[in-house]
């Protein structure tokens, strides 16, 4: 059973670790098929997550990248058909063994979706929401995590003087950030995000993807995206996927200047998807 890690938190952000020379692999995918009932999603997918980098998952609608994403902290077991054929493994540890805590799992491996969902609490109750499960009672300590986790996501000083206002008052940008200080009070290892700006203005996804590059220098980060551009941008790898296969997987400037399947020239050449 992945055991339970203590949340350790001060009044500051943390100092950025360095990113090593080599970065090793945080998320290690082996053989994985994916069927819901007799359909299957994904096939044989074998892939490394490095840490400390940020991949990309691109290609058309349908292709299987969401359900991979939800493969890598077990969102998709909530599907009463799915089913998981392979290892997936974080850290060494196959999250698909009978005895992992699925609730300590996502800890480990936070998730941000498409459209912001603050719970209708006050946005220090959001972020501290996580660390109340995990028994974190004092409200010094508490406050401290809030703070941590709001400068960690960009958003402290623009709420630090509005703490118990509602989180729903908030723009859908705020918002947005206020899920990952959410996800990131409880200490992830990785975070999962789901086309986190595909539902906000040209300004607010401008400032999630300059905050995804600054959470790199502490987290693992895998992003679905449809947007070449905010690819381009914001990965340093990138995987391709179609019809559930895993076409291409490398360097974001290889990739995207050099494919080396053309399928994967074709889509982003847009003669498809």
């Amino acid at each position: 059973m992945i055991s339970s890690v203590a949340l350790n938190h001060k009044a500051n952000a943390p100092s950025v670790r360095a990113m090593p020379e080599a970065n090793r692999t945080c998320i290690e995918v082996r053989d994985l098929d994916v069927f819901y009932g007799k359909t299957q999603a994904l096939k044989k997918i074998r892939m490394d997550v490095r840490e400390n980098r940020v991949t990309a998952l691109i290609g058309p609608s349908g292709c299987g990248k969401s359900t991979f994403l939800r493969t890598l902290n077990r969102m998709n077991d909530l599907i009463d058909s799915f089913r998981a054929e392979g290892a997936v493994r974080i850290n060494g540890q196959d999250i698909y063994d009978d005895r992992v805590d699925v609730v300590e799992l996502r800890r480990r491996v936070g998730m941000v979706f498409q459209r912001p969902n603050p719970f209708p609490k006050s946005i220090f109750e959001n972020v501290v929401y996580g660390p109340r499960r995990h028994g974190v009672r004092r409200r010094s300590e508490l406050e401290a995590i809030a703070e941590e986790s709001l400068r960690q996501a960009a958003l402290w000083d623009e709420v630090k003087d509005r703490l118990n206002d509602s989180a729903l008052d908030l723009s859908g940008g705020q918002q947005q950030r206020l899920c990952i200080a959410r996800a990131l009070a409880v200490k992830p290892e990785a975070l999962l995000l789901d086309e986190p700006a595909s539902a906000l203005d040209p300004i607010a996804a401008g400032k999630i993807e300059e905050l995804i590059q600054a959470l790199k220098e502490t987290y693992t980060i895998v992003i679905v995206t449809h947007n070449m551009q905010q690819a381009r941008r914001a990965s340093d790898e990138t995987a391709f996927f179609l019809a559930g296969e895993l076409i291409e997987h490398g360097h974001t400037d290889e990739v995207f200047n050099n494919p080396k399947d053309s399928r994967t020239h074709d889509y982003l050449s847009g003669r498809f998807g």
